[in-house]
């Protein structure tokens, strides 16, 4: 009997994990076969200890329940009524067969070694005979193979040149308006900080990602049905049409209505022409259609592989001369290790392809264990891929001016020197994945940062200068904008909830863009989530005098939000109504935590029960969480 692909996957884990989760697996599939009437056993709860614990960070597991025909609910999977129960037998055939075979070749073994270890033979030939093979190095992919790859991409970017698709690309972005946000952006990081490094094509890359993920392009899991709008499933690929194959979709998915009965077609296209008017697609059709926006607005951008099926962009920043990080799956600029940290991934070969740049190897800029990244390369032989690299630069840096290739070679130089010291990672590095479905990241091993007891330890605030002049540190966050305010500091603006968050346990931000709502909650399956940031005033001389805070939070049924200001043994709790409370009782101290925990609820939703700064997103007062820090010397 063939295996499916996720069986297959199951297979290559070590004996004893694999005997532990295909019984758990062969479980799941047996009480729906013995009761198929009853629901209870048609749902796993996804914040079920034993399904994150011995079923998540399974390779292979959650991929064999899918493929069986569990789908994705709020908090669950579910085994629906529609589903074929013939493929869930299949699947669980498949896992049956090989788990019975592995458990005989374990008693085949176990009584001769008993039998030699009672003769006290050193060398027992039948011992000799039966142990375990090693199993067999990874195959090695065909050069030819991994050549194509960069053949493909090496070709694909020079669609960013096309002067025509530029300019329809510069008609549906806003680049005006991007350009003078950026010049602001500019200003307020340079009063803020005289010494600072970004440069106006940092910042407008900043307004641009933030301009594409929130008003410009859509994620996709499954289209809604083209006849009742309902949800629908992803059941395999259909055959390309005409024009499919015309704008690059080699791949199209049937995304099925089960109450329709009805297929709606999802072409993967791979034409950045095509994709500025879909606006729409998974990691490929955001980067192919984001770094075609990089090069309409003058930006030098390049195009990054992932060999761990994953792409994005980098951009050049004169100012830092170095190129810069930018993900708008993820809005995330300059945050290299993210995928490494934050979400777990198995790095091994990164690749930027450009026009003048040509292809660099930029692997050891995402990762800061280059060690063991170095121990997965093992597809080609690293003398050939930099051989091959070298032969495609070559060829096409041979119409480029003299002073370009110098100019090019310089900057090459740089970023290999960059290379030879991995860094350390900063505070908005240790997040997992937020685009994509929950069962899409689960499967790909990517929700590292939302799995329950998952902390990150980050940022600090201290005062500036202007601070420390005018003994105030003020902060506002506003969750509709995900934007942190300093006004203390010439408005100062920060991104991205996490960014300046201490320790971040068991949370994340949560958007209900079907109910217009966005909070901070627990991770589906935590009973307890807490988050909180950090002032410190000893380094610069500094301590309290005073401090106000606001914050907002919202409990449903039996969920319960905690607040509290922490300073050594002082420990005041303040209520989360919205309201500005003024405390006095840390005057004199030189540091300062505020900390919010979230617990209780009911039922499988629990999580929601409890929630910090929960808005709409139609709302036109947007302050969620402020605080007032007066300051005297020290």
């Amino acid at each position: 009997m063939a295996a499916s692909s996720a069986v297959t996957t199951l297979c290559e884990n070590p004996n004893e994990i694999f005997l532990d989760v295909a019984k758990l697996l062969l479980t799941y599939a047996d009480n729906i076969l013995r009761h198929p009437n009853e629901e209870k056993y048609r749902s796993i709860r996804i914040g079920n200890p034993t399904f994150s614990t011995k079923i998540l960070p399974i390779k292979g597991a959650v991929e064999c329940l899918f493929e069986m025909g569990f789908e994705e609910a709020e908090t669950h999977l579910v085994f629906p009524k529609s589903a074929s129960v013939e493929q869930l037998k299949l699947i669980r055939e498949s896992i049956a067969t090989e788990r019975d075979h592995r458990l005989n070749a374990e008693q085949l073994v176990q009584p001769t070694v008993h039998a030699a270890a009672s003769t006290s033979a050193p060398e027992s030939p039948a011992v000799t005979a039966i142990q375990p093979v090693s199993p067999q190095l990874p195959f090695l992919e065909n050069s030819m193979s991994f050549f194509l790859t960069l053949q493909s991409n090496f070709q694909h970017v020079m669609v960013y040149e096309n002067p025509e698709l530029q300019e329809k690309a510069r008609s549906h972005v806003p680049h005006q308006q991007l350009s003078s946000a950026a010049q602001d952006k500019l200003q307020e990081a340079k009063e803020a900080e005289p010494d600072c490094k970004l440069g106006i094509e940092d910042c407008l890359a900043i307004q641009l990602l933030r301009w594409f993920k929130q008003d410009f392009f859509l994620w996709v899991n499954c289209l809604p049905c083209s006849r009742c709008g309902g949800p629908t499933v992803n059941n395999g690929s259909l055959s390309p049409s005409t024009d499919d194959l015309r704008w690059g979709a080699q791949r199209v998915e049937n995304h099925y209505c089960q109450t329709c009965k009805l297929s709606t077609r999802f072409p993967r296209y791979n034409n950045p022409e095509k994709l500025l008017e879909t606006r729409r697609g998974r990691c490929g059709e955001w980067a192919n259609c984001f770094t075609l926006c990089c090069r309409a607005l003058g930006l030098e951008a390049r195009y990054i592989w992932d060999s761990t099926d994953h792409v994005w962009t980098e951009i050049y920043s004169v100012s830092q001369r170095r190129w810069v990080h930018c993900d708008p799956c993820e809005n995330s600029f300059d945050n290299p290790l993210v995928y490494e940290v934050g979400w777990g991934k198995k790095l091994a070969y990164i690749l930027a392809f450009s026009q003048d740049q040509q292809v660099v190897d930029v692997t050891w800029r995402y990762s800061c264990n280059h060690p063991e990244v170095l121990l997965r390369r093992t597809r080609v032989q690293e003398a050939w891929l930099l051989h091959t690299i070298h032969g495609l630069n070559t060829s096409r840096q041979q119409t480029l001016s003299p002073e370009r290739r110098k100019d090019l070679t310089e900057r090459l130089l740089v970023e290999l020197v960059e290379f030879i010291s991995p860094k350390k990672p900063k505070p908005g590095e240790f997040g997992g994945r937020s685009s994509g479905s929950l069962s899409w990241r689960i499967a790909r091993g990517e929700t590292k940062a939302h799995e329950p007891g998952t902390q990150t330890v980050g940022y600090v605030f201290t005062p500036t200068a202007k601070e420390k002049s005018d003994r105030l540190l003020h902060l506002r966050y506003s969750s509709i904008k995900d934007q942190y305010c300093r006004l203390s500091n010439n408005s100062e603006v920060i991104d991205n909830w996490d960014q300046c968050v201490w320790r971040n346990e068991s949370v994340f931000r949560k958007v209900e863009h079907d109910w217009q709502m966005v909070y901070i909650s627990r991770t589906e399956g935590s009973s307890k989530g807490t988050i909180s940031w950090k002032f410190d005033f000893a380094s610069v001389g500094m301590k309290i005098k005073a401090v106000s805070v606001m914050a907002c939070s919202q409990i449903f049924h039996t969920g319960k939000v905690s607040w509290h200001l922490q300073s050594g043994q002082i420990n005041t709790e303040f209520t989360g109504d919205g309201e500005m409370h003024l405390l006095s009782s840390l005057s004199g101290s030189s540091n300062l935590i505020v900390v919010a925990e979230l617990s209780g609820g009911e039922g499988e939703t629990s999580w929601q029960h409890s929630q910090l700064f929960r808005q709409s997103l139609k709302e036109a007062q947007d302050t969620s969480f402020e605080i007032l820090i007066y300051l005297e010397d020290a």
